[in-house]
């Protein structure tokens, strides 16, 4: 089949947490609210749009974003009901197909070139799927319509929120060309600068450049950037899709420069992982740590071994190797631990926590 026949939808709650606050409690509708911690250590996991007008934004730490809204109010966060809500979405998106692949807890690509209502137009489905979430959870949802899913999840940002905007085959190849490259999907803020110092600020000027060169300079993702350009990503989308790591992170109540410290702090920080893993059923064998300094600059540290990654000596031990490679330039704010590098075996391994 055809790229130019596929018919893919990308969905995107909008402001899913702070949205779910502001239904269940009708005291917060129309005020700026951020969930997540509101102390010096906190960080804001969602904003509502009424705090986003304020330039709040998530993974922003809790102090700068009162300073940019006195009026925020801070609400913690209930991922059970977060969940709960998210299974509900789901089971509306398997209304109109089976071939879901979700990328996180309320988001989602779906496939509907052959859907199960037999309706003959993506925008009529995407349509549908946002007034089904809006009958069955009171919340709003943003959808993106297109060809493939690079082009249906930039799609998805464009009238955010309750938005639905269609990037048709005929309109394509001019939609990429005035796309400005910090909007690409895959494209973060180091690629974007890194694009910029090369003069690459729009699609057309990123799909002037070779395989060859952008391979040199950007190494496998060199291909990726290379076909988006011209507007082609073939990628299926995957309803088995398979998770690629299990991640925990600490931010300290205080930033600390002992490294002593950190090491009686991470022996927590690995029990958490130990227990993701063991819920997950994730088996790697790769294990990265992260630490952010007080000046919110982070850097990262990896290994990969022969065996699973399934006891806290060895994590602890591994964890601690790892830091040993990272230098104190200044104090830590926070550490956070991600195995990855998923391995299978044939017969089924305990996870522990005794030493």
């Amino acid at each position: 089949m055809g790229e130019e026949n596929r018919k893919i939808i990308h969905v995107d709650m909008d402001a899913f947490f702070a949205s779910v606050e502001q239904k269940d409690n009708p005291e917060l509708r129309n005020k700026p609210i951020a969930v997540g911690g509101s102390g010096e250590r906190g960080v804001v996991a969602a904003a509502s749009y009424e705090a986003r007008k304020f330039g709040v934004r998530s993974a922003m730490p809790s102090s700068i974003a009162k300073r940019r809204c006195p009026n925020l109010i801070f609400v913690k966060g209930r991922h059970d009901r977060y969940k709960e809500i998210s299974k509900q979405i789901m089971s509306v998106f398997y209304e109109f197909t089976d071939l879901v692949e979700p990328l996180s807890i309320d988001e989602a690509f779906l496939d509907v070139t052959h859907n199960k209502k037999n309706l003959p137009s993506a925008s009529l489905i995407a349509k549908e799927i946002k007034e089904r979430i809006k009958e069955v959870t009171g919340l709003t949802a943003s959808a993106g319509i297109s060809v493939n899913k690079f082009l249906a999840k930039i799609a998805s940002d464009y009238q955010k929120p309750d938005g639905l905007f269609v990037i048709p085959p005929k309109d394509v190849e001019h939609f990429i060309e005035q796309l400005s490259i910090d909007k690409f999907f895959g494209v973060g803020k180091v690629t974007a600068d890194k694009m910029h110092q090369l003069g690459i600020f729009r699609g057309k000027d990123l799909k002037v450049r070779s395989l060859a060169e952008l391979t040199r300079v950007f190494g496998k993702a060199g291909l990726y950037y290379f076909q988006i350009a011209q507007g082609i990503d073939n990628r299926p989308v995957n309803p088995n899709r398979v998770r690629k790591s299990v991640s925990t992170e600490h931010t300290f109540h205080a930033d600390l420069s002992n490294k002593d410290l950190i090491r009686k702090d991470m022996i927590a920080t690995a029990e958490d992982l130990l227990r993701r893993l063991k819920k997950s059923g994730f088996r790697g064998r790769t294990l990265s740590l992260k630490v952010k300094y007080s000046s919110f600059e982070q850097v990262t540290r990896s290994k990969t071994i022969l065996q699973e990654l399934n006891r806290l000596d060895q994590i602890l031990n591994l964890a601690n190797e790892l830091l040993n490679q990272i230098e104190l330039k200044e104090s830590i704010r926070l550490l956070g631990l991600t195995v990855s590098n998923q391995i299978n075996f044939s017969e089924p391994q305990q996870l522990t926590l005794d030493f």
